[in-house]
């Protein structure tokens, strides 16, 4: 089981990871392959939330 600090530290990952996916979506040319990545890292770390 994760910690309430490690699982705090997720939640702040996947937040830093939203604000970076809207800022690449609202790009005039959205880099494609750097969204692809972001969402890949968003599962991943909601993935191992969803363990907690």
């Amino acid at each position: 089981m994760l910690s309430s600090s490690h699982a705090d530290a997720l939640h702040s990952k996947h937040a830093g990871l939203e604000a970076r996916l809207r800022e690449e979506m609202n790009r005039p040319a959205p880099n494609v392959e750097a969204i692809k990545r972001i969402k890949v890292q968003k599962l991943r770390i909601k993935e191992e939330l969803n363990q907690i």
